[in-house]
C-alpha cells in the first residue's frame, strides 16, 4: 500500500467522522431553530388573542352594559372576541387555531377534547406553572401547541358561573342552565391553547440541512483533490525521484548527476543527505581504485 493510498484512507476516515458529527449537530440545531420559529409564532398569536380579550373586557363590555341587561351580547365575552379574531385569521391561515378549552364551559363549542382536557388537568396539578408547550400529530402534520391556564381570580366572573340562580337571565336564555356553572374562585377552569403547524418550518430546516451537507461534502472532496495534488508534486513525485536515484546508485551507476531538489522541507533535506552519501560513495570507490593501482 503506497503513501498516497494510506494518506487518502486516513483523510477519508477523518472526513467521514467530521462530516457525520457536523451532520448530526447541524441537523439538531436546524430542527431546534425551526421549532423556536414556530414557538415564536405561537407566542405572537397567543399575545394577540390576549390583547383582544383585554380590549373586549376593558372597553367593549362596559359600553354595552345597559344593552346586556335586555339581551345577551356575545361580543362582550372576551373568549368570543378572541375566537372571532382567530377565526378571521384562519381564513388565510386555516391550520392555525386558538381555543379556550374548558372542562365545563358555558358554550358547548369550548368543551375540551381529550388531549385539551389533559392540559387543563396538568395546570390543575401544577398551579404555579404559567405555560405548557408540546407537540402532537394532526391531519396537517406535526403541530406545536402553546397553552396558558385560565384561572378564576376575579370574583365578578362568578356572577355568570356560580349557580344558575345567580346567573343573568339573558345568559340562561342563550346557553341554558346546564353548563358553565359551579366554578370556584382561584380554580383553573380552562386553558388557552394555540396550535401552529410545524411542517413548513421543518421542511425548510430539512432543505437547509441537505444544502449544508452538500456544501460541506463538496468542500471536503475539493480539499481532498487539492491535497492529493499537493501531495503528488510536493512529496510523492520528489520521493519517487529520490527512490529512482537510489536504485541507480545501488546498481553501481555512480556517475549519475546529483539530485537538484530545492527547498527547505524534509524531502529537500533527504535529497541533500542522499547527495552527500552519493559523493561519499564515489570518493570511497575512487580511494579503493587508487589503492589497487
Amino acid at each position: 500500500m503506497n503513501l498516497k493510498i494510506k494518506f487518502n484512507l486516513v483523510l477519508g476516515l477523518a472526513g467521514l467522522v467530521g462530516i457525520g458529527c457536523s451532520a448530526f449537530f447541524s441537523h439538531q440545531l436546524l430542527q431546534n431553530i425551526a421549532r423556536e420559529e414556530v414557538l415564536d409564532t405561537a407566542r405572537v398569536l397567543m399575545a394577540s388573542a390576549v390583547a383582544i380579550r383585554n380590549y373586549t373586557s376593558e372597553e367593549i363590555k362596559p359600553l354595552l352594559a345597559d344593552q346586556q341587561q335586555q339581551k345577551f351580547i356575545r361580543q362582550t365575552v372576551p373568549a368570543y372576541a378572541a375566537n372571532q379574531f382567530v377565526g378571521q385569521l384562519q381564513k388565510k391561515l386555516p391550520d392555525y387555531s386558538y381555543k379556550e378549552a374548558a372542562l365545563n364551559p358555558t358554550n358547548p363549542a369550548n368543551r375540551a377534547h381529550t388531549w385539551e382536557a389533559e392540559i387543563v388537568d396538568w395546570f390543575k396539578s401544577n398551579e404555579n406553572e404559567k405555560e405548557f408547550i408540546g407537540e402532537r400529530d394532526s391531519v396537517v402534520g406535526p403541530v406545536l401547541y402553546l397553552s396558558h391556564p385560565i384561572k378564576i381570580t376575579n370574583p365578578g366572573c362568578l356572577a355568570c358561573h356560580d349557580t344558575p340562580a345567580t346567573a343573568p337571565a339573558t345568559l340562561l336564555a342563550t346557553y341554558g342552565s346546564v353548563n358553565g356553572f359551579g366554578w370556584k374562585l382561584n380554580e383553573v377552569v380552562a386553558a388557552q391553547i394555540v396550535t401552529v403547524p410545524m411542517q413548513i418550518p421543518l421542511q425548510r430546516a430539512e432543505k437547509s440541512f441537505y444544502i449544508f451537507l452538500a456544501l460541506i461534502s463538496g468542500v471536503f472532496v475539493l480539499g481532498v483533490i487539492l491535497l492529493n495534488i499537493l501531495l503528488h508534486f510536493i512529496v510523492t513525485k520528489r520521493i519517487i525521484t529520490v527512490s529512482k536515484q537510489a536504485d541507480k546508485v545501488s546498481m553501481g551507476e555512480l556517475d549519475v548527476a546529483e539530485l537538484s531538489l530545492k527547498g527547505n522541507d524534509e524531502v529537500s533535506s533527504l535529497s541533500q543527505s542522499f547527495n552527500r552519501m552519493h559523493r561519499s560513495l564515489v570518493n570511497a570507490f575512487d580511494m579503493l581504485e587508487d589503492k589497487d593501482d
